[in-house]
């Protein structure tokens, strides 16, 4: 079983950054992709971003590239988000997740381990 906690989140203006953290409890996530998902209010939850077990490959949703980078330190147990040039339109719950398989992929259904997610609210 894997507990992830995410971090992070908070308000912040249009324009503004935040980074996003994701820790595992109790099992190392160096063997996991990870992911980060988002969902806003009264919208189905959506992919954001992936990275593979070692960081080599990194997986993007066209509404953040450019402006949000995923990585990771499995020294540290943890997967970051930085988001920069935020909107209004990223306001949303953001939740971590962890997937067995080798390569990014952009499916819900496809990890099998969720944070409780954190909050990340963008004002204009």
């Amino acid at each position: 079983q894997v507990q992830l906690v995410e971090s992070g989140g908070g308000l912040v203006q249009a324009g503004g950054s935040l980074r996003l953290s994701c820790t595992a409890l109790g099992r190392t996530l160096s063997s996991y992709t990870m992911a980060w998902f988002r969902q806003a209010p009264g919208k189905e939850r959506e992919f954001v971003a992936a990275i593979s077990w070692r960081g080599g490959n990194t997986y993007y949703a066209d509404s953040v590239k450019g402006r949000f980078t995923i990585s990771r330190d499995n020294a540290k147990n943890t997967v970051y988000l930085q988001m920069t040039s935020l909107k209004p339109g990223d306001t949303a719950v953001f939740y971590c997740a962890a997937d067995s398989w080798a390569n990014p992929r952009d499916r819900e259904y496809d990890y099998d381990y969720w944070g409780q997610g954190t909050q990340v609210t963008v004002s204009s």
